[in-house]
């Protein structure tokens, strides 16, 4: 079941912001269709790579360039900055969609998040990420279960 949020934009013009959960299916090329509504983010390219919590990352090549400014004042003295660059880095592709809005999931990547058939392409702002829609399913439950509790943790004064 996709959900339908309105597209808004950020104030700056730096981009869209990605928003809402869609639904689509790997197809047997490992491609998947994107979202309609995030499209013209990612018309001029894209960049897809491991995340956190066993997901993909997909950025547009702007968002990404901008990361990558940030991602270069790393300390190269610090082991932990060093484990996540590689993980970041090594894993990452390039992608330009074709005319149908589809990109190609390298296998490496898919194995990393666990991908099967049905997904879960999920707006994160200034990214999105792709999930295995059983893995996500289970994992937005628990979340769900504590999202009133922790959000004066995680982000104080925000409600």
């Amino acid at each position: 079941m996709e959900h339908t949020i309105p597209k808004v934009e950020f104030v700056e013009g730096e981009g869209e912001m990605l928003l809402g959960t869609h639904n689509p299916r790997l197809d047997e090329k490992g491609r998947i269709i994107l979202p309609a509504k995030f499209r013209d983010e990612f018309a001029s390219g894209l960049v897809i790579t491991r995340g956190q919590d066993r997901c993909l990352y997909v950025f547009s090549q702007r968002e990404f360039e901008t990361m990558n400014d940030r991602i270069r004042q790393a300390p190269i003295s610090s082991k932990a900055a060093r484990d996540f660059l590689r993980s970041l880095l090594s894993g990452a592709t390039d992608e330009v969609p074709d005319k149908q809005g589809r990109v190609t999931i390298p296998a490496m990547l898919r194995e990393y998040a666990g991908l099967g058939r049905d997904l879960a392409v999920i707006g994160m702002g200034n990214r999105a990420e792709i999930w295995d829609l059983e893995v996500w399913n289970a994992t937005q439950s628990e979340r769900d279960a504590a999202f009133s509790e922790i959000a004066e943790e995680v982000i104080p004064g925000l409600f």
